[in-house]
């Protein structure tokens, strides 16, 4: 049985990619991924914040002067929280890359455009195999126009191809006006997968001490239904691109859909943080299972055949499905 399938250029054994995760920060639970049958590993983000704070923390020691950032350098974390900051990160691809033989893809978590983007070169030269643009921004000024957020991936992308010659995937918000049109301009703008989605985590509010707190929650089986829907709609839409299912993607049921709607691969987080690397061989073995079972030979025989552009009644993925919803709920 064939589980093969191309992704953002890279020929991977099966679909099962390890999603951006504090998984990658262990040299024993990446062997241990590798070993339980995953086919390629996306490295916890590198931040553009401990990018910045490297860039000024070397600037004020080498200035002395009195405009060297000292505020800027206090607000942001210690970067020993970070593990070394950007050297330590590339060290760390370093250190993977000769752990073992999967794709290693880098991970760059940022939105303005500028030097930080030079680290995904340094990334590729440490010897990652791909870079994955992790865009996050959150517009909370008025004047910034819904374009105006849009330029800005488009923005990172082109910066990011012209210093790098490995596979370049851009990790996407389900929140733009026209998700099918931001697609089709990524594509064209040289992107080699894009992986929906990005999943927020919103903060929560401490009404005792009065503070904004961090809040994670990690995602279950019906989280799946955004990433599912529009990984449908968009497989008729991206013709070069691959597409990463991300969010959600916890059973082998769940692989199985999403491979259906069209996603070349799926990245997983919450599900390994939760039952640990092993949970891999469980996946593969209930997709192996179910594939006998339908008589599939063939990752490539099951792609995309449930897709907006394959199913019987296409509007099931549009307004109809919303309407369908509310009028047969009890």
């Amino acid at each position: 049985m064939d589980l093969s399938t191309t992704y953002m250029g890279l020929h991977l054994p099966n679909p099962l990619v390890a999603s951006a995760s504090p998984l990658s920060r262990e040299l024993d639970t990446v062997k241990r991924l590798e070993d339980a049958g995953i086919s390629a590993i996306v490295m916890y983000s590198l931040f553009e914040e401990e990018i910045r704070h490297a860039e000024q923390e070397l600037a004020h020691h080498l200035e002395h002067s009195a405009h060297s950032h000292h505020e800027a350098l206090g607000y942001f974390p210690d970067l020993g929280h970070f593990e070394g900051g950007p050297d330590g990160y590339l060290e760390q691809i370093r250190r993977i890359k000769q752990a073992v033989k999967v794709p290693v893809i880098a991970s760059i978590n940022g939105v303005t455009p500028g030097g930080w983007t030079d680290q995904a070169r340094r990334m590729q030269e440490a010897g990652a195999d791909g870079i994955e643009l992790n865009v996050y921004t959150i517009p909370t000024h008025p004047d910034m126009d819904g374009a105006a957020v849009e330029q800005l991936y488009l923005d990172d992308l082109a910066l990011v191809r012209k210093v790098v010659t490995v596979p370049v995937a851009v990790k996407l918000s389900p929140f733009f006006s026209s998700l099918p049109n931001m697609a089709r301009r990524l594509e064209q703008a040289g992107a080699d997968a894009l992986v929906l989605f990005n999943r927020f985590y919103q903060p929560d509010l401490d009404i005792e001490n009065m503070e904004v707190v961090p809040e994670v929650r990690l995602s279950n089986s019906a989280s799946l239904l955004m990433s599912l829907r529009w990984t449908a709609i968009l497989r008729s839409v991206v013709t070069r691109a691959s597409l990463g299912l991300s969010t959600g993607v916890h059973t082998g049921r769940d692989v199985i859909k999403a491979t259906m709607a069209g996603a070349d691969a799926c990245q997983l987080a919450a599900s390994l943080l939760i039952h640990g690397p092993e949970h891999v061989r469980g996946l593969l073995e209930t997709l192996r299972t179910w594939m006998e079972e339908h008589e599939y030979e063939s990752i490539r025989q099951m792609k995309g055949s449930m897709s907006l552009g394959k199913v019987a009644d296409p509007s099931a993925f549009e307004r109809a499905n919303y309407m369908k919803a509310l009028r047969d709920y009890r």
